[in-house]
């Protein structure tokens, strides 16, 4: 079984099919796309960090100026489609036990099912990250987390209060900046980089050691950094990449700065990122005591029949791609080549 339908569950499935296992995929979502179907109006083709081919299925011509909420979910959809894959949607999956002779017991608001083995890419986007400061229940104004951003609309006018140090936010922030008076707060000071300083291999090797070693991974920028793209320079020539420490506390009408000021907002934006959702296998006791979830390859060391992909090393579209391919060749070879 698949739980999740976005890239990394399309491409397990895809490699599923063509070895004729028979599987389906649970996919939470009302159709196809993913987290893709959730991003923020303005978003588009040529602001994302890139859509790697679902497998054998090159995407079309994508238009850079078209919404990414619109042109990744219909070329989802196509593929869906050409393969004829078994997904459901939309079914929840809320929980994930053991059940007799070595089987799982997979509950979900559309009924049971019973597995052999589980591929799990359930994504971060249900599991938004919504940190508390002292006196956030008291603020009078508008709070949205960047699950929750359409647009700059919203803020057209306000002073705001953007929280978080990653992509989102300084893409969020840069729009925002422009309609509203925004306020930059990050727990780091941010590192930016040009484009030519990544290394791709290098910043892998660290979340795969991180995982294989057991322990709870950060944040796509704690690995990453940030990079001087078109909308970070548009974001600095406005004056909006001033950043702030964090604030204190919050009161009705503002917030309370790092060295005592107060800052007056009207609007919070917290773009303090995601994590993976994994909720419904809290049944299965994966996580070690330190919190973290030790995988080997795409498998979890304390339970090999669940595999995790769009996980960790492979939150990236290409990774998920290949940790699709990963996950069932591993499966075939360690887990359905025995029942």
């Amino acid at each position: 079984m698949v739980i999740g339908g976005g890239q990394a569950g399309l491409s397990a499935a895809y490699h599923l099919k063509r070895r004729g296992v028979d599987f389906v995929v649970l996919d939470a979502a009302p159709a196809p796309g993913g987290a893709w179907l959730n991003r923020w109006e303005s978003l588009r083709i040529a602001t994302v960090n890139g859509i790697f081919d679902l497998p054998g299925f090159p995407k079309p011509p994508l238009d850079p100026a078209a919404p990414s909420r619109v042109a990744v979910p219909r070329y989802f959809a196509a593929f869906e489609k050409a393969g004829d894959l078994p997904i459901l949607r939309p079914v929840r999956v809320t929980a994930v036990r053991p059940g007799p002779e070595e089987t799982l017991i997979v509950e979900s608001d559309h009924g049971r099912w019973s597995a052999r083995a589980i591929i799990n890419a359930t994504g971060t986007w249900t599991n938004p990250v919504r940190p508390h400061y002292p006196g956030q229940e008291t603020f009078a104004g508008i709070q949205l987390h960047s699950q929750e951003y359409v647009s700059a609309d919203a803020f057209a006018g306000l002073r705001v209060a953007v929280v978080g140090g990653g992509i989102s936010a300084v893409q969020q922030l840069e729009e925002i900046s422009r309609v509203a008076t925004t306020f930059w707060y990050t727990r780091r000071e941010p590192v930016f980089k040009s484009v030519g300083e990544f290394d791709g291999s290098g910043i892998i090797a660290k979340v795969v050691a991180d995982v294989e070693a057991g322990n709870p991974t950060g944040s796509v920028v704690s690995y990453t950094d940030l990079a001087w793209t078109p909308y970070a320079l548009a974001a600095k020539e406005r004056g909006a990449l001033e950043r702030r420490p964090m604030f204190t506390a919050i009161e009705p009408h503002g917030v309370r700065d790092a060295d005592g000021s107060f800052t007056e907002v009207g609007a919070i934006l917290w773009a303090t990122g995601f994590k993976a959702d994994l909720r419904h296998l809290e049944p299965l006791h994966l996580r070690n005591e330190r919190g973290g979830i030790q995988l080997i390859g795409t498998q979890v060391a304390a339970d090999p029949r669940i595999h995790l992909i769009g996980f960790g090393p492979s939150q990236s579209t290409v990774g998920a791609n290949r940790a699709g391919r990963e996950a069932v060749n591993t499966l075939l070879r360690k887990v359905l080549a025995h029942v």
